[in-house]
């Protein structure tokens, strides 16, 4: 599950070393109870990203971006960025930052 860490800009979660089938509800569940806020994601203890978490991931950056705000993901492992390339899914897809000009 992950932790969730409170801050100034929103909520931070630190996303599981393990994202795949068994954690997707997990996951599902934090970005339920943060919706509607900002949110960061550290990912630099990801070891496994698997095609169920991203799938959250990526329906969580749509709800945000469509909420208007902040979607980020941050310190990305190489695990992390290795999965997403292999998945055929580019990095600058998973993050929304508003627009405040």
């Amino acid at each position: 599950m992950p932790m969730e860490i409170f801050d100034t800009m929103g909520a931070v979660l630190e996303l599981s070393p393990v994202l795949d089938l068994i954690a997707a509800s997990a996951l599902l569940e934090a970005f339920t109870q943060h919706r509607g806020q900002a949110i960061r994601l550290e990912a630099n203890g990801v070891q496994r990203l698997g095609g169920q978490c991203l799938q959250v991931l990526l329906a969580a950056r749509a709800a945000w971006a469509a909420d208007g705000q902040n979607f980020l993901i941050e310190n990305e492992s190489d695990e992390f960025t290795a999965s997403l390339e292999l998945l055929g899914v580019p990095a600058a897809d998973l993050t929304y930052a508003r627009n405040t000009a």
